[in-house]
């Protein structure tokens, strides 16, 4: 149930207008990974991109935008074990700066710039501004998914509800 809401809230939020790159795919592959099986959360999160890739424009990039909300969900299956406030704002962090220089290197790598150190140097430099609202979306994201999750959690842990909320 939670992976299907979190697979909807994420294709819905990237659908309807919003600052560029400020979207919650990056906190879903993060949280995905933290609170949903270990075998699914790559898969959710690579579903999410996907069917929301299909609805909004396929592009040469993909392959890149893809593998980096996979390599976010192992991030938080890493995250998992360590969870306190500083890992989980660090491991945002870490994940906004992964989606920037995995998605970049593959805007170069399919001609977006010249195949050159300069190129190379310019693609990095131009996405600077999307970066800024990537991290901005993505702690805003973190904070918000993580926080109701804890704080439902900590509500409904010793009640009947915990099985279905809380994937125990």
């Amino acid at each position: 149930m939670l992976a299907i809401i979190l697979v909807l809230l994420g294709i819905t939020l990237r659908l309807v207008p919003h600052v560029p790159n400020f979207t919650p795919v990056v906190a879903i592959a993060l949280f995905a990974g933290t609170y949903v099986n270990k075998k699914f959360a790559p898969w959710l999160a690579l579903a999410l991109m996907i069917i929301s890739d299909v609805m909004i424009g396929m592009h040469n990039v993909m392959a890149f935008t893809w593998g980096s909300v996979v390599l976010i969900s192992f991030l938080g299956i890493w995250l998992k074990s360590r969870k306190n406030m500083a890992t989980v704002v660090g491991t945002s962090i870490v994940s906004s700066l992964l989606f920037f220089v995995v998605t970049n290197f593959g805007v170069w790598l399919m001609g977006w710039y010249p195949h050159d150190a300069q190129g190379l140097l310019n693609c990095y430099v131009m996405a600077l501004p999307f970066l800024r609202f990537s991290l901005l979306g993505d702690l805003f994201y973190v904070t918000v998914m993580f926080g109701a999750y804890e704080f439902i959690a900590q509500r409904v842990k010793s009640t009947k509800l915990a099985t279905v909320l809380l994937n125990k």
